[in-house]
């Protein structure tokens, strides 16, 4: 008797196990049918019976639940795609993928291929906390890629989330991401096109071939600088100071000569008013990087915010010794010149009628009228590029006017009647 027993449990297990086949098998040949929907039905009234499946049937059931989310090759369902990449992922964790797990990696890369468009055109359209999810689920999904979780922290930023930025910043330097990234690239002779390659032994197979040609290696800048300022920048926003100084100070203490990291210090110093520190960061960069104009033109800028107009003259002069038409420093020389300006006029007002009175007010109007004169160069100068500023064409139109100069105020009139269309 209880050897009977036994074998009638024994058909009894085969028999549910050939039901769950049959069910999965049934699921598989709607999503065949293109009846994805309902595919889903079936599928997930299985979920119930995994308990009673074996390590094969495990692999059949999440590769066709794979397939049933991922649906049509137009499914822009971002929710079902990420579905479908949670089922493939769980492919390979029974039967070692023995079966499907080739096919499903396949079919995960073209959902994950279709999440980064959604997440793409959710950035695009500004619905940054919609893409910021996205990236996170890809990242939890494919742990490897560590960029989603960077471009999720970014988005979660751009959306004003300060708090999961925090988090996921805090999850990459746990990391100890970088971004740093080698890419290898060559041209195409026949399209012309630069492409990427995977390795550099491939590319240097097509270059061998002859189908490509100026193959190329670059190495991309760290992005732990930005990471620091970003986290740095979200408690000032927070108004914690303390906290912002904390973070620049760990990461400086990591890599006290990251170029980067220096820059986003200086960022922070400045956002908080801090010049001294501010200036002395920024000119371990100069040393680094002495003929770049613009980094005089920025330490021009921290002079000016914190009042200092002489210190930002120097500076923007600095700036225009190593490039005469950089644009910047010439707009806001001129820009210095004439807050000069107001404090005139407002003398002048101030002035009543007497015999002095008078003559202070034309010393006070030839000045006027020659700091007008001496920032015309600068403006000039600001105007001369590809793309001329708007405001400085609209200031010289206004100061040819002051000055009579009839011909040049027309010419300026001109040129901003076309600039503003």
């Amino acid at each position: 008797m209880k050897t009977k027993s036994l074998l009638l449990a024994a058909l009894s297990f085969s028999a549910v196990t050939f039901a769950q086949k049959r069910e999965i098998k049934s699921a598989e040949k709607t999503v065949e049918s293109g009846s994805y929907a309902e595919a889903q039905t079936e599928i997930n009234g299985l979920e119930s019976m995994m308990g009673q499946m074996d390590e094969k049937e495990k692999e059949y059931y999440y590769f066709v639940k794979g397939r049933a989310y991922l649906g049509a090759e137009e499914n822009k369902n971002a929710d079902d795609l990420l579905k479908a990449m949670e089922a493939f992922s769980k492919v390979s964790e029974f039967n070692d993928g023995g079966k499907y797990g080739e096919e499903a990696l396949t079919y995960k890369q073209t959902a994950m291929n279709a999440v980064i468009s959604s997440a793409v055109d959710d950035q695009n359209a500004q619905k940054y906390d919609a893409a910021a999810t996205k990236l996170y689920t890809l990242y939890t999904l494919t742990p490897k890629d560590t960029s989603y979780l960077y471009f999720a922290a970014s988005n979660a930023v751009n959306g004003q989330n300060f708090d999961t930025a925090l988090d996921y910043y805090g999850q990459l330097k746990d990391l100890g991401y970088t971004g740093i990234e080698t890419k290898y690239t060559a041209k195409n002779k026949e399209s012309g096109e630069v492409e990427s390659f995977p390795s550099e032994q491939q590319r240097d197979l097509f270059v061998k071939s002859g189908t490509h040609e100026d193959p190329k290696t670059e190495v991309t800048e760290s992005r732990s600088g930005e990471i620091a300022k970003n986290i740095a920048l979200i408690y000032i926003q927070e108004g914690k100071n303390e906290e912002a100084l904390d973070a620049i100070k760990d990461a400086l203490a990591e890599n006290p000569d990251d170029d980067a990291l220096l820059r986003s210090a200086a960022d922070v110093y400045l956002k908080m008013g801090m010049t001294d520190e501010y200036e002395a960061t920024l000119n371990k960069v100069i040393a680094k990087d002495p003929n770049n104009p613009g980094l005089y033109f920025n330490l021009g800028v921290g002079a000016a915010d914190s009042g200092n107009t002489e210190k930002a003259l120097g500076y923007y002069k600095k700036a225009l010794e190593i490039d005469p038409n950089y644009s910047g420093a010439n707009l806001n020389i001129a820009a210095l010149m004439l807050g000069q300006d107001k404090e005139i006029i407002e003398q002048m007002n101030s002035l009543g009628n007497t015999k002095a009175d008078n003559k202070k007010y034309e010393e006070l109007k030839d000045k006027r009228l020659q700091l007008y004169k001496d920032a015309v160069p600068y403006l000039e100068k600001a105007t001369s590029g590809e793309t001329p500023n708007i405001e400085a064409v609209r200031t010289l139109y206004n100061i040819h006017v002051q000055l009579g100069n009839d011909e040049e105020a027309k010419e300026y009139k001109t040129k901003l009647d076309a600039m503003q269309g």
